[in-house]
């Protein structure tokens, strides 16, 4: 099974791509590439990190599960829904 030391590595460089890519984006707009290319940049950026929060979310879902604490899952869906 994964330490979750490992598995926070992993969202924090998962994090930092995003972030890599958000840079790019904002040098992309200030060159004034191709539209086209911008919104590429922008669907993957985005869809890295709906991934990345949907990693965090299930691990922390199955760590309140398996400690059966439901107030902390009562406190992630309700975060979830004002989505």
């Amino acid at each position: 099974m994964v330490s979750s030391v490992d598995s926070m590595k992993d969202v924090i460089l998962r994090l930092k791509r995003v972030a890599g890519q958000v840079e790019g984006l904002v040098r992309m707009i200030e060159r004034e590439e191709e539209c086209a290319q911008i919104i590429t940049q922008f669907q993957a950026a985005k869809a890295a990190l709906d991934n990345t929060f949907s990693l965090v979310l299930q691990r922390n879902l199955k760590e309140c599960m398996s400690h059966d604490d439901s107030k902390s899952v009562e406190k992630i869906l309700k975060l979830i829904s004002k989505q």
